[in-house]
């Protein structure tokens, strides 16, 4: 059975390449596709910190992957931290487990999700997170059908981000430890500007993200262009 769902994730993948390229967005798009998710996104992570959005299928899914980044909580945390998919049928019955990233997945219309690892051998570089707008549950089918695609994404991103395989391997951590550089050169402007500690400059930039709404690299290159948060 594990066989079938791979060719036919490799089958509808390749249409879709024939289509739009080969892409991690491109990979995305098909999974959510197939399995009636609305949006999706992959997250890879770096020696268990958080660091790239690498494939979203609409901004929706920019928007809401990105808010795992500001909170430093979510679906795409727990599976890659634990290894294991996530399965949640109501987000707005999240709040507890993820008291900041809930309501915001919730306001760009998310109401269940599926997150599954991505895994090569023992590596474990990210996950793939399945959203409906809808509290419906994804079927053990359709999840099965997803664990076959996250292998062939984990592929694929290895293929794209090749320095994911000589990474020093740490312990995953929650919470956003790490950051694109962009976010640091951006946090560093902020601390001159405004004599901040590079914490209270990053807790600035995040908080600025989160009341807007707005994806943190988004928030750190307009910091770039205008040295002000303004």
């Amino acid at each position: 059975m594990d066989h079938d769902h791979h060719v036919a994730a490799w089958q509808r993948l390749g249409a879709a390449v024939f289509t739009d390229g080969f892409t991690l967005t491109t990979a995305c798009r098909a999974c959510a596709d197939d399995l009636d998710a609305d949006f999706a996104g992959t997250t890879l992570i770096t020696a268990g910190e958080l660091r790239l959005l690498a494939g979203a299928t609409d901004e929706r899914a920019r928007l809401v992957e990105d808010a795992q980044l500001v909170t430093g909580e979510g679906p795409c945390i727990d599976a890659y931290t634990h290894r294991e998919p996530v399965d949640i049928t109501d987000l707005q019955h999240a709040h507890t487990r993820w008291p900041a990233y809930a309501p915001i997945a919730c306001e760009q219309g998310a109401r269940s999700v599926l997150a599954l690892p991505l895994t090569v051998g023992s590596l474990t570089i990210g996950a793939l997170d399945l959203y409906r707008c809808t509290p419906a549950p994804f079927t053990p089918e359709q999840q099965a059908r997803a664990g076959a695609y996250a292998r062939i994404i984990a592929l694929l991103a290895l293929d794209e981000h090749p320095h994911l395989l000589t990474t020093a391997n740490r312990p995953p951590q929650r919470g956003p430890q790490g950051y694109p550089p962009t976010v640091h050169i951006a946090a560093g402007i902020l601390a001159a500007k405004y004599g901040l500690t590079p914490d209270d400059a990053l807790a600035r930039l995040r908080a600025h993200s989160f009341r807007r709404s707005q994806p943190l690299l988004h928030t750190a290159q307009h910091v770039l262009d205008h040295q002000s948060l303004d």
